[in-house]
């Protein structure tokens, strides 16, 4: 799925802002406390599944000034399916279409292209994921999956 250009990558740029998909530049702190207490998806995950997930993904951080301000993590085979999961920007830089910035650059990346299949889940930014070519599931039916929620702490 090439993406099409929404947003371009000079404005960002020239603004200070970077994506990189080094995992050195991650600041693992910030985005595993913004997972966990901010993210309604990620409520109970431990520290220790959070770095396995995250040195088996590509990761794309999202930086102002060498400063972590969003995440995004890619898990695939390179060939036929990508699933991408923990999307964010922080509150403080949303409104600014960060997060357009950050899917295009994703879809984009050389690794992605001619994939059969990308899948994601949201509760709440169907719109934005939308304007990128995705979809609902077409036939939800032949879709099944193992769910076995992080436990809680007591």
């Amino acid at each position: 799925m090439p993406a099409k250009l929404i947003v371009n990558d000079a404005v960002f740029l020239a603004k200070g802002f970077a994506i990189s998909t080094d995992q050195t530049l991650l600041d693992l702190t910030y985005v595993y406390q913004f997972l966990t207490e901010q993210a309604y998806w990620a409520k109970n995950l431990s520290f220790e599944k959070f770095k396995t997930a995250i040195e088996n993904s590509t990761c794309f951080g999202v930086y102002h000034q060498d400063k972590q301000i969003g995440f995004a993590r890619v898990v695939s085979d390179k060939s036929t399916f990508a699933y991408l999961t923990d999307v964010f920007i922080d509150k403080g830089y949303r409104k600014q279409s960060l997060s357009k910035w950050l899917l295009q650059t994703i879809l984009s990346q050389p690794e992605y292209q001619n994939l059969k299949r990308w899948l994601l889940a949201t509760a709440d930014a169907h719109l934005l994921y939308k304007q990128f070519g995705f979809k609902n599931l077409n036939q939800p039916e032949r879709f099944m999956e193992i769910f076995k929620p992080y436990p809680t702490e007591t």
